[in-house]
């Protein structure tokens, strides 16, 4: 059975989706149907920018699930997926690609969630950090003991491979107790706020209306969602998961053993970069993943 991932935001880069925008007639359609939803040239940012234009969240989050989701869209009949997921924003573009949310509706949610993150942000510094070495039971530990201040496990990534999110001062408090519990590295993000943590919680909100008011239809292929790491074919159901995903953890390892367990034995990540191919391999070295 064959499997499509589709990453989340760090995945971009200077030059991501030009080939396809001067060698795909309707890769180049799509895009230029995203700069007039989006009201400025984002192609302009995403071809020709600079690292520091495609960092700011409310560039960087469209500019990722447009490449991963015209990858798809260009694929056309190619395009049968048996299972799609994404890692965290990577799930607007999985259910754009499955057909369960339209293209100017996917990107539309997905600038309203930048735009919603950007502000939750900028009212309560905060930050992530990936902490490298340790089970996921040993960073659940430190940061549940944590009491002060707010920081929490935000993506399971890989076994090993845990980011925290939170307060400044709950992410440094949890780096210096994970490293003296053995943690090989526990390095801050260069991101702008604790995403997948409670302070996202006004961002939710608003990101609610949003999506409550927007068309779904049952996919495709079941979509298997990141704050469960199960598949999910209900419109309503895959609403309500995106609305809590926000606030909660991405359940990548969880998500990812579960395709496997559900019979998936290729996976295909279609995006810029391959950092859910890394991921993926390290859980099954053995597994197909291009």
């Amino acid at each position: 059975m064959k499997a499509y991932v589709f990453p989340g935001q760090g995945a971009q880069f200077v030059g991501m989706g030009k080939e396809m925008y001067e060698q795909h007639p309707l890769a180049k359609k799509y895009f230029e149907k995203a700069n007039k939803i989006m009201g400025f040239r984002i192609t302009d940012l995403m071809f020709d920018g600079t690292p520091e234009d495609l960092r700011q969240t409310k560039v960087t989050q469209p500019a990722v699930f447009l490449d991963s989701v015209i990858s798809a869209l260009i694929l056309g009949e190619r395009f049968k997926p048996d299972m799609v997921a994404g890692h965290s924003l990577g799930e607007f573009s999985a259910l754009v690609a499955a057909n369960a949310l339209g293209f100017e509706d996917g990107l539309r949610l997905v600038v309203k969630r930048a735009t919603a993150m950007q502000k939750a942000c900028e009212t309560e510094p905060s930050t992530m950090a990936a902490i490298i070495g340790l089970t996921d039971e040993a960073v659940e530990e430190v940061t549940d003991a944590i009491a002060n201040e707010m920081v929490v496990p935000a993506n399971y990534n890989c076994p090993g491979q845990v980011v925290i999110s939170g307060s400044l001062a709950g992410v440094e408090r949890a780096c210096e107790l994970l490293k003296e519990k053995g943690a090989k590295r526990a390095l801050k993000l260069s991101v702008g706020g604790a995403f997948h943590s409670p302070l996202m919680k006004p961002a939710a909100d608003e990101l609610q209306n949003a999506i409550n008011e927007t068309r779904f239809k049952t996919p495709i292929c079941p979509v298997y969602q990141n704050v469960n790491a199960y598949p999910q074919t209900a419109p309503e159901a895959i609403k309500e998961n995106l609305i809590a995903q926000l606030t909660a953890p991405v359940r990548w390892t969880q998500t990812v053993k579960n395709m496997m367990t559900d019979g998936a034995t290729e996976f295909v990540e279609l995006g810029p970069g391959d950092v859910l191919k890394g991921l993926i391999k390290k859980l099954n070295p053995d597994v197909d993943v291009r």
